[in-house]
């Protein structure tokens, strides 16, 4: 997967991006620490995003503009982006610190909406990663998140299945990575399917 990267044309100016889509729960967070973690040791200047820092329960996908305009056409012409995270260490989702990207070779743009139609074009490799059953990916994320969470993730949840159904996330995947797969070591992920 990342030699497919680091291959792959960059689509935004100067930069490839790798968006690590799927449902929640489903391992998309070890996932793009893991590749981050093995681009920096091969010397890649990688950035990573994930959408948790601008996503709240009321604003699951439409807070995108934030995303486009503070740091997406800023890299697109090798500026500098910036944005302001959400905060969620109270549970309750709060305006946090600015954060700023610099121009790296490569940004790894994770969490649910990643891959969303509208991104693809500037993407150089968009993988799905797989969680099993509902019922575990929310088990897997009340447990990251605490339980107190679990009927707001189960609303997330029922939201996310429509939106990829329409999106057609999945099916757009260059590949497809499954919880079964192990991310020890992102040199050597077997992909389950390779879509295109």
């Amino acid at each position: 997967m990342i030699d497919a990267l680091l291959a792959a044309p960059p689509r935004l100016g100067t930069v490839r991006v790798l968006a690590i889509d799927g449902p929640s729960g489903a391992g998309k967070s070890t996932l793009a620490g893991k590749i981050v973690a093995e681009l920096a040791g091969r010397d890649v200047q990688v950035a990573l995003v994930s959408t948790d820092e601008f996503a709240t329960w009321e604003e699951p996908v439409s807070w995108w503009p934030r995303l486009e305009t503070g740091v997406l056409a800023p890299l697109r012409v090798g500026r500098t982006g910036r944005y302001r995270r959400v905060d969620w260490s109270t549970g309750v989702p709060m305006p946090g610190e600015e954060v700023e990207i610099g121009v790296p070779e490569v940004l790894v743009l994770e969490g649910v909406s990643s891959g969303r139609a509208r991104m693809r074009p500037s993407l150089s490799l968009l993988t799905w990663v797989d969680g099993g059953s509902e019922a575990e990916r929310l088990d897997r994320a009340a447990g990251r998140d605490g339980e107190e969470s679990r009927a707001d993730l189960r609303r997330w949840q029922l939201f996310e299945r429509g939106w990829f159904a329409v999106d057609g996330t999945r099916a757009a995947a260059d590949s497809v990575v499954s919880l079964s797969t192990s991310v020890s070591d992102p040199t050597s992920l077997v992909v389950d399917t390779h879509l295109s």
